[in-house]
């Protein structure tokens, strides 16, 4: 009796599940062919391949150009600047919203640049003025960090830290940034409000290593000449 009782069971659950596969099945059948699929853009657009590409204002230069040479190292700051904040997130650093908010306006910096004022048009202008107060702000948080910090009186050399080195890298990322706009500010191709924000930004930047090498409790080294061997 046990094993007939067994048995029905198992043919009553094995029909309950190909009903409801069944149902399933249609629903699924009903929906795909009344709803289209989603569609998502490419990552790739195959257009530089030839090393060419285009500025914002459409115009197409080689990928070697001085505008994306500069745009290049702009982006590589901002993203050496999220490696800098995950050191001092990690460590519960109290800069790391600044270091967000300055990508943001690398961000801005990138636009100006892509826009050359060769090519751009006042609506491409508008859309790209960037904020002379940034300088300022950028000002303010010097002389704030700057409080905290013993005076300087010897050149240092990078480290004292994940938090600081990285911030030391994204100095000198900065500076070479700095060099690749110089050339587009000397053509009056760009607002030369974004070299000036760079050139501020490497100091913020050095300023915030030693503060992030404090905060860990680690000792500035200071650059002594080497003896002879």
């Amino acid at each position: 009796m046990s094993r007939l009782l067994t048995s029905k069971c198992d043919v009553i659950a094995r029909g309950y599940l190909k009903t409801i596969v069944s149902s399933y099945c249609s629903i699924s059948s009903k929906n795909s062919s009344s709803t289209p699929p989603k569609t998502f853009p490419k990552i790739y657009t195959k257009t530089g391949d030839s090393g060419m590409t285009s500025t914002f204002t459409g115009e197409r230069r080689a990928k070697d150009d001085n505008i994306f040479q500069a745009l290049g190292a702009v982006d590589e700051l901002a993203s050496l600047l999220g490696l800098s904040r995950e050191f001092g997130l990690d460590n519960s650093h109290p800069y790391t919203d600044h270091l967000q908010r300055i990508q943001c306006i690398l961000q801005d910096v990138n636009a100006c640049i892509a826009t050359p004022f060769s090519s751009a048009r006042e609506a491409h202008l508008v859309k790209t003025e960037f904020d002379s107060r940034h300088v300022g702000e950028l000002e303010e948080w010097i002389d704030s960090y700057s409080t905290h910090l013993p005076p300087l009186e010897n050149f240092i050399l990078p480290g004292g830290g994940k938090a600081s080195s990285s911030l030391h890298v994204a100095r000198t990322v900065c500076r070479r940034a700095e060099r690749a706009v110089v050339p587009l500010v000397r053509e009056q191709e760009i607002n030369p409000e974004t070299l000036k924000y760079l050139n501020r930004l490497s100091d913020l930047l050095f300023t915030l290593a030693r503060f992030a090498a404090k905060l860990d409790k680690r000792q500035e080294t200071v650059y002594l000449r080497p003896g002879k061997k």
